[in-house]
Parts: C-alpha cells; sequence; structure tokens
C-alpha cells in the first residue's frame, strides 16, 4: 500500500474522532507551549540582566573582599574586611595599577530614615563624588557632594525620586534635612527617575560620602568594594591583573588559593549570567519535557483503546489485502499525527504567551523587557513531540498488526 494513501486513511480516522483527537494531543500541547515558554523567558530574563550590567558604563571593574565564592562552604570563609584605606590608595597609585579612570570606594547597608515623622528604608550607599560615573547615575536636580565633602566627612545626602516623592512631595527637598540613624543630614541632590535596575533600584537609595557612612552610620573602617572605571575597555584584563599583583603584594599573599579578595569585569560577569539563566533554562525544559512524557503515555493508552475499537475495520482491512506492515504504518502516523500536530499548536500558543509577556513587562511595565523566540527550541518542540508518538506509538500499532483477520472481523 502506498504511503500516501495510508496518510490519508490516518488523517480520515482521527477526522472522524475528531474531540477524542484534540484532547490526546492537550498533553504535548502543554508540554511544548511550557517548552518554547521558559526557552523565551529565559533568554528574555538573561538580555535584560546583561543590559542593566552594560548600563553601568563600560569598562568596570570590580574588587570585593574575601574569596570567590564557589560554593555554599565559601561564602562562610570570606573576610568582609580585607580592603581597607591602605588598599584604595595602592589602587589609585598610577604605578601599581596602569589605565584608570575612576577609583571609588563603597560601603552599603539598608537603614531606616525619616523625616517629620515619615519613615523610609533605603539602600543607603556611601561613596565618592564619582559615582555616577560609575553607575551612570545623575542628579535631576541639586548637585553632588564633593571632595571636601569626603574629606571633611560631612552629613550631606543625595536622594533618589521616590524618597523625595514621600517626603516632600509638597515641598522642595533641596536644604531640608532627614534623619539617618539619630543623625541630620542634608539633602543637596535628587537623583534622575531610573527604575528598577538588576540589582538596586536608584530611585529607593541615598548616596552620602562613604567616610560619613563608615564613622557615624556604620562604624566600620573597611570598603565593601572598591569600583574601578577603566580609561577604555582594551584594559579591563591589564588593571585586573594589575589590581591582583598590587593587592597580593599589599597583603603579603604568594599563594593565589589564599587570595582575601577577589576581582570581576563586567565580561565576567555576563558570562556567569549566561551560565546561571542557561542552568536555570535547562532545569525548567527538562521539568516541562515531563509533561511530553505524560502526554505520550496518554497517546498510547487512546491508540490502544482505538485499535480495540476498530477491530472490525483491522479485520476488514486485511481480508481486502492490507499487510502487517500497512496496519503498523497507519496506526504509527496516526500516532505521529496527533503529536506532531500538538507539537505545532503547542509552539504557536508558547509563542502568542511569549509574544504577551513581552507587551506586559517591555510596555506596559517599561522593564526594558526583550522579545526573545528560539528557533531551534521550536524545532525541537516538534522533533520531540514526534518522537514521542513514534516511541508510544509503537506497542499500539504492533497489537493492530498482530490481530488475526478472521477473529477480527467476527469481534462485535
Amino acid at each position: 500500500m502506498h504511503i500516501k494513501y495510508v496518510f490519508k486513511t490516518a488523517v480520515a480516522s482521527l477526522k472522524y474522532n475528531k474531540s477524542r483527537s484534540i484532547l490526546t494531543i492537550l498533553g504535548i500541547v502543554i508540554g511544548v507551549t511550557a517548552i518554547i515558554l521558559v526557552v523565551s523567558l529565559g533568554k528574555g530574563a538573561e538580555g535584560l540582566i546583561l543590559d542593566q550590567i552594560q548600563s553601568y558604563g563600560s569598562g568596570i571593574v570590580e574588587v570585593a573582599p574575601g574569596r570567590k565564592p564557589e560554593g555554599l562552604t565559601d561564602i562562610m570563609n570570606i573576610s568582609l574586611d580585607s580592603l581597607k584605606e591602605r588598599d584604595l590608595k595602592a589602587l589609585r597609585n598610577p604605578n601599581n595599577v596602569r589605565g584608570v579612570d575612576v577609583v571609588m570606594p563603597v560601603v552599603m547597608r539598608t537603614m531606616v530614615i525619616s523625616y517629620e515623622g515619615d519613615i523610609f528604608r533605603p539602600t543607603v550607599i556611601g561613596a565618592t563624588p564619582d559615582f555616577d560615573k560609575i553607575f551612570s547615575i545623575y542628579p535631576d536636580r541639586g548637585m553632588i557632594f564633593s571632595e571636601s565633602d569626603v574629606a571633611g566627612r560631612r552629613s550631606v545626602v543625595v536622594i533618589g525620586s521616590e524618597i523625595e516623592e514621600e517626603f516632600f512631595s509638597r515641598t522642595e527637598a533641596l536644604g531640608k534635612k532627614i534623619s539617618i540613624k539619630g543623625r541630620p543630614f542634608r539633602v543637596i541632590g535628587v537623583l534622575k527617575e531610573s527604575g528598577q535596575m538588576t540589582f538596586f533600584n536608584p530611585d529607593k537609595m541615598i548616596v552620602v560620602p562613604y567616610t560619613t557612612a563608615q564613622k557615624y552610620l556604620l562604624g566600620i573602617d573597611h570598603f565593601h568594594a572598591i569600583e574601578i572605571k577603566a580609561e577604555s575597555e582594551k584594559m579591563v584584563p591589564m588593571i585586573a591583573h594589575d589590581i591582583t599583583l598590587t593587592l597580593r603584594e599589599l597583603h603579603g599573599i604568594d599563594n593565589p588559593d589564599k587570595d582575601d579578595f577577589y576581582v570581576s569585569t563586567q565580561d565576567e560577569a555576563m558570562d556567569m549570567v549566561g551560565s546561571i539563566t542557561g542552568i536555570l533554562t535547562a532545569l525548567l525544559v527538562s521539568m516541562a519535557a515531563i509533561s511530553l512524557v505524560v502526554g505520550g503515555v496518554g497517546i498510547m493508552n487512546i491508540m490502544l483503546v482505538s485499535v480495540t475499537e476498530r477491530t472490525r475495520e483491522i479485520g476488514l482491512r486485511k481480508a481486502l489485502g492490507a499487510t502487517k506492515k500497512n496496519i503498523q504504518k497507519q496506526f504509527l502516523l496516526e500516532s505521529v499525527i496527533l503529536t506532531g500536530t500538538g507539537g505545532i499548536v503547542g509552539i504557536l500558543v508558547g509563542l502568542g504567551l511569549s509574544v504577551l509577556i513581552f507587551i506586559i513587562l517591555g510596555q506596559v511595565l517599561s522593564m526594558g523587557w526583550k522579545f526573545a523566540f528560539s528557533i531551534p527550541a521550536a524545532l525541537i518542540g516538534i522533533g520531540v513531540s514526534m518522537l514521542v508518538g513514534l516511541v508510544f506509538g509503537i506497542y499500539p500499532a504492533k497489537k493492530a498488526a498482530e490481530k488475526s483477520p478472521i477473529e477480527a472481523l467476527r469481534y462485535e
């Protein structure tokens, strides 16, 4: 029997039981939709995070205290006070680190601030006047504090737009004093509205001189990080190397395994983000693929029922000359057509949901979300769904092909 005729017969049989066919492929549709949606969301989230990392400015190198965490056990061993003023001075020395534009220490902590009885809990950042160059965050009104403010440990503050709205919605913020840990700070600037970034929200933070934060707010003499901006992106690898050599010499470290600091670049951060999102996406896809297996079991069950219901049809076709191979091909094709159709429908539904999420997150919520649709994932979805149909259709097809034509014709 020609394969074209077998195909037409299989399609006609599926059309005859439309409701059952639709319900049969539902598990495949859900599985493929989940895979397309997870891959799309993973790529969209990765793009959003990478864009925000790049938005900090090109050529940023970060030095953090403690050795680079590689697991939960390392987190317990990090030395949080290993970066101090002497390290800052050494890194600012052009004889030690070449090609540097800005070196800025950072201290931070979430704190309660108040103004005339109103309370807010922002992230307090202690930095230098160069924080706008590092984080690409600029004042909307007023100004950034000066180097003399840092040297004099003055109590001045630049606030985010949400803090201004919370405290000064009916009055001018500049010149007013807010209280942090019972100490009055004069507002000298208001940051431009930026919205949520990957790691922090500038609208909900305040910036003070790092010396003031260390002495009056945190009571520490170390830094939580040192941010360094290169003169050009090409110099980043050289700067990272110079930083490592300088701090090892300053800390008396001759064994890299005993480093009490670690240096990271934007490229490393982006690679790490790509690896993390890739692993999470693969994990979620594997979980979504379970529904394909469940759908395959459902298809096998329905096909076995179909074989029983069509016993007389099988006997009649065999009496008219159909071979075992013809019967087996028909039932296998029916199974593959079912799952292939489910795969195509799942891709279309997944694409529609991905577009909907893009519209909601990117356009309505203004999150900078990028639409992402993976053609390889779609092709894999169709291929896997058809493979599921083939694998789970073999047993029912074999059962149908092995039926005796005489007994099949007698079946009531």
